[in-house]
């Protein structure tokens, strides 16, 4: 089996810290920032601009 080399770009779900749904996914680089991302971002579910943190897309 072929090893695969890790890229520094890597798929990332943001989830709401209010309703713990998984509503974005976006790609981030882990050499420019290597801390877990934190946006205000708007959840559809709450209807307001709401803090979302960066977790793992299954």
């Amino acid at each position: 089996m072929a090893d695969k080399k890790k890229s520094p770009v890597e798929k990332i779900a943001l989830q709401c810290t209010e309703c713990k749904r998984k509503n974005y996914t976006t790609e981030k680089n882990r050499r420019n920032s290597p801390n877990k991302l934190e946006l205000m971002k708007y959840c559809p579910f709450e209807r307001k601009h709401t803090l979302h943190r960066e977790t793992k897309v299954k």
